[in-house]
């Protein structure tokens, strides 16, 4: 739950303009996490996020480029643990996840800049993924089944 958590804060963040811990709070629990101020104060340390100057003038929660590397095996490790299985169709390559947890492993897949992904598509426990061409297709799930 941790990892769905933190995951979807590193979404929340680069999608809105988060100002304050209560708005986190809000949307998470609108997602269905159970969430206390406490809780997402850890995950955001964890997660080495911290406030920006935006082109307003206003503050927003961002996650540092120099913390990538960290937040990229967090989402390595959230591709390892959701994925149940993979395979294709000509150039659409079909992965199933525990259910509830294709968005962060689609974010985790679109992270590890693979530029033969033209693009991906979540639902709750599945995700389309369409490549250039089959052969990428199969070369594709070949290295992500070696992660």
């Amino acid at each position: 739950m941790k990892i769905k958590r933190q995951s979807r804060i590193v979404e929340l963040i680069k999608e809105h303009e988060i100002e304050t811990q209560d708005q986190l709070a809000e949307m998470l629990i609108n997602d269905g996490f159970n969430v206390t101020q406490a809780t997402i104060s850890r995950d955001m340390r964890e997660l080495k996020v911290t406030k920006v100057t935006t082109s307003s003038g206003g503050q927003k929660y961002a996650v540092l480029a120099s913390e990538d590397a960290k937040i990229s095996e967090q989402l390595s490790r959230v591709f390892r643990e959701g994925v149940i299985s993979m395979d294709y169709a000509q150039n659409i390559i079909v992965i199933k996840t525990l259910n509830g947890m294709a968005m962060a492993v689609a974010l985790a897949l679109d992270s590890m800049g693979n530029s033969e992904i033209m693009g991906t598509i979540a639902g709750d426990d599945t995700i389309f993924c369409v490549v250039k061409t089959e052969q990428k297709a199969i070369r594709l799930i070949e290295r992500l089944r070696s992660r």
